[in-house]
C-alpha cells in the first residue's frame, strides 16, 4: 500500500487521478497553439531573424565587424559562450543526480529542465563556431585528427580542446537521457489520437515512441536505462564546467590563473541553471495551467537550492579578494582593484548585487513562495550570471601588463545580435518543445498519484 506523508506538502494538488495526468498534459500537445504561445513566438523569431543577419554578415565578412581588438581578443562571444553552458546545468543536475537520490519532486520540473539543457548547450555552441570566423576553413584544419597541418589545429593541449569532447559527450548524453524519457508519454499521446481518431498523429507520436506496448518487461529496462544515464550524466555536470574553467584557469593572466575556478564554475553553472529553470517554468505553469502540477513547495526548493549556489558563489568571489591580497602580487592585486575601481566597475557591482544579494532574499518564506518574486529574481540571477562572466573576461584582459595597449571593448551590432540570435533560438525552440511536446514527464508523475485519490470513471485510463 502507499502512504503519503502528512508532513510534507503534496507533489500533485487538485485530487488528480491517472487519467486527470494524461489529459491535463496531453491537450496542449493535441489543442491548436492560443494567442499568447503566437504572440510569444513571433517575439523570439523576432531576435532570431534580426541574429540570423548579423551572422550572416559575421560569416561573410569575419570577425573584424566583432568589437574585438588587440587587447580585448575574447569578450561577448566567450562570455555568451560560458553563460549558455551555465544554463545547461540544471537541467542534468535536477533529471540525473536528484534521481540518484530519489527526490519525487524533480518529477514535474525535470522534462523542462532537461529540454533546456538541449537547447542551451547547442547556443553555447554557436559561438566557438562562429570565432572561428571562415567557418568552412575551420572544419577543414581541425577534422583531420592525425594533425597534418602543423602544431596548431587541433592542439590536444589546449583546454579549448577539452571543451569540444566534454560538451558534445554532454550533449549526446543528455539528449538520449532526454528522449528516452520522452517515449511513454508518446505512447500515451498516440494512445489518444487511436481514441480520437486521429490518426495521423497517432502514426507521427508511435514512430516517435518506437511502438511502445508498456510491458512490464519494457518498463524494467527502461528504469535500468535511466539509472545508467543518470551515472553516466553525472560526473558529466561536475566535468563539463570544470573544464570550461580551465580555459582560464590555466593560463597566466592575473585574475584567470587561479584553482578556485573549477569548483567557483561549476556552483555558478547551477546557480544560473536553476534561476533559468525557474524563470520558464513559471510562465509555462501559467499558461498551460499546470499549477496543480508545478506547484509553490516544487518553486520553494527550487527557490532553497538557489540559495545554497548563490551563497557558494559569494563565498567565491570573497575568497578571490582575499587570495589577491593575500598571494601579494601586485598584478593579481591589481586586476581586482581595477574590477572594483575601474572603467567597468559597474559591472562588477551589478554582478555582485545580483548574485550575492538578491539570492539572500530568498531566506524570507514570503518571498521564497511567491510567484511574482520568484519570477522577478530568477531573471535578476541571470543577468548577474552573464555579468559574472563578463567580469571576468573583459576586465582582465582590457588592462594588461603594457599601459600602452591598454584599451576598452564596446560591442558592435553584430556582437548584440549574435546573442539575440541565440535567445530567439533558445525561447522559439522551448515554445515549439511545449507545445508538441509533452512539458511534464506523465509517466513518473503518475507514479506519485495517491491511490486513494483515484476516483472510479468508466474511461479506460491512461
Amino acid at each position: 500500500m502507499q502512504v503519503t506523508s502528512v508532513v510534507r506538502d503534496p507533489l500533485v494538488t487538485g485530487g488528480k487521478t491517472v487519467k486527470d495526468v494524461s489529459h491535463d498534459i496531453s491537450r496542449q500537445v493535441e489543442g491548436k497553439p492560443t494567442r499568447l504561445w503566437w504572440s510569444a513566438f513571433a517575439v523570439a523569431m523576432a531576435f532570431l531573424t534580426f541574429g540570423l543577419y548579423c551572422t550572416l554578415t559575421l560569416l561573410w565578412t569575419g570577425v573584424g565587424v566583432w568589437g574585438l581588438n588587440k587587447t580585448v581578443g575574447w569578450a561577448w562571444d566567450i562570455t555568451n559562450f560560458v553563460w549558455w553552458v551555465g544554463i545547461g546545468h540544471a537541467g542534468t543536475l535536477i533529471s540525473a543526480i536528484l534521481l540518484l537520490f530519489r527526490q519525487r519532486w524533480r518529477m514535474s520540473i525535470n522534462r523542462a529542465a532537461e529540454a533546456m539543457t538541449i537547447f542551451a548547450v547547442i547556443c553555447a555552441a554557436t559561438f566557438p563556431l562562429m570565432h572561428m570566423g571562415r567557418l568552412w576553413l575551420g572544419f577543414y584544419w581541425t577534422l583531420p585528427l592525425p594533425n597534418t597541418f602543423g602544431s596548431l589545429w587541433p592542439n590536444f593541449n589546449s583546454p579549448l580542446l577539452w571543451d569540444v569532447f566534454a560538451i558534445s559527450t554532454y550533449f549526446t548524453v543528455s539528449l538520449v537521457f532526454w528522449y528516452i524519457g520522452l517515449i511513454p508519454d508518446f505512447a500515451v499521446i498516440r494512445d489518444r489520437a487511436v481514441i480520437h481518431g486521429n490518426n495521423i498523429r497517432a502514426m507521427i507520436y508511435n514512430a516517435l515512441s518506437f511502438g511502445w506496448q508498456g510491458g512490464a518487461k519494457t518498463w524494467m529496462r527502461y528504469e535500468s536505462v535511466a539509472l545508467i544515464l543518470a551515472g553516466l550524466s553525472t560526473p558529466l555536470v561536475l566535468s563539463v564546467h570544470t573544464i570550461v574553467s580551465m580555459d582560464f584557469a590555466t593560463s597566466v593572466i592575473p585574475g584567470w590563473h587561479t584553482t578556485i575556478f573549477p569548483p567557483y564554475f561549476v556552483s555558478g553553472a547551477i546557480f544560473s541553471g536553476f534561476a533559468m529553470v525557474l524563470t520558464l517554468l513559471l510562465i509555462t505553469r501559467i499558461v498551460f495551467k499546470l499549477e496543480d502540477y508545478i506547484t509553490i513547495y516544487h518553486i520553494e526548493l527550487m527557490n532553497i537550492i538557489i540559495i545554497v549556489t548563490g551563497s557558494i558563489v559569494g563565498i567565491a568571489y570573497i575568497t578571490e579578494l582575499f587570495i589577491s591580497w593575500y598571494s601579494g602580487v601586485e598584478y593579481e592585486g591589481y586586476a581586482f582593484y581595477n574590477r572594483i575601481q575601474g572603467p567597468y566597475a559597474w559591472a562588477y557591482w551589478s554582478m555582485m548585487t545580483c548574485n550575492v544579494v538578491s539570492p539572500q532574499l530568498f531566506w524570507i518564506k514570503k518571498i521564497r513562495t511567491s510567484i511574482a518574486a520568484t519570477f522577478i529574481l530568477s531573471i535578476v540571477v541571470n543577468i548577474g550570471m552573464w555579468f559574472e562572466r563578463f567580469v571576468i573576461i573583459v576586465t582582465s584582459l582590457h588592462r594588461d601588463y603594457i599601459p600602452s595597449s591598454w584599451t576598452m571593448f564596446h560591442p558592435t551590432m553584430y556582437d548584440i545580435g549574435q546573442f539575440l540570435f541565440t535567445v530567439g533560438f533558445f525561447f522559439g525552440a522551448f515554445l515549439l518543445f511545449a507545445k508538441f511536446f509533452p512539458v511534464i514527464n506523465m509517466a513518473e508523475v503518475k507514479s506519485i498519484i495517491s491511490i486513494g485519490s483515484e476516483k472510479k470513471t468508466d474511461e479506460t485510463p491512461h
